[in-house]
């Protein structure tokens, strides 16, 4: 067992750029991010609200167990400002073999509203994935679903390397009205 309570295939226990930084996904976040999932929840797949006690099952079945696997298929992280917990996500729908993953994010609903703070949040969770996939490891792929309501987001994503890779017409239906899914890539090869 690692000498912290984290993936065990990281060599270290964080990875900061700055006053951020990235730690596996904390047990006294799971609140906080339960909350912003339901308060976010027509940007997600979610479905239905989160309840506490589906959280704490869902972070002690499926996240505690993949800790000490070598190849986990999801990998989450609680995303950091100067030690406070602002967002979360990671790679999740990991294949090992084709060595991609899809990255999520979801950021503190306070800070989503605030342009200025979202686009340099998402910057720096995005730099530090990449390092993550890219260096630590050896993925050849990262790519992201987004619903193109999220126009700030998909701006983000293309800043920072993630080349628009194809549309999924009336994917989701948000709210009633339907709305596509974009696709967006970034290879190892592309990787600065």
């Amino acid at each position: 067992m690692n000498k912290f309570m984290g993936y065990k295939i990281f060599k270290k226990e964080q990875y900061s750029s700055g006053d951020y930084s990235i730690v596996s996904y904390r047990e006294k976040d799971l609140m906080d991010i339960m909350k912003w999932r339901n308060e976010q929840i027509n940007i997600l797949r979610q479905k239905r609200p989160l309840t506490e006690k589906a959280q704490k099952n869902y972070f002690k079945d499926a996240i505690l167990s993949t800790f000490n696997q070598a190849e986990p298929p999801t990998m989450l992280f609680s995303f950091l400002k100067k030690r406070r917990c602002i967002g979360y996500g990671g790679f999740v729908y990991i294949d090992w073999e084709a060595g991609r993953a899809e990255v999520s994010f979801l950021l503190d609903t306070g800070r989503a509203k605030d342009a200025k703070k979202y686009s340099r949040d998402f910057e720096v969770f995005l730099t530090i994935m990449k390092q993550i996939a890219f260096i630590e490891l050896k993925l050849n792929r990262l790519f992201t679903e987004t619903y193109d309501t999220r126009p700030l987001h998909i701006a983000v994503l293309e800043q920072n390397g993630f080349a628009f890779e194809g549309r999924m017409r009336e994917h989701v239906k948000i709210n009633g009205k339907y709305a596509d899914s974009l696709i967006h890539a970034i290879l190892k090869e592309n990787y600065v």
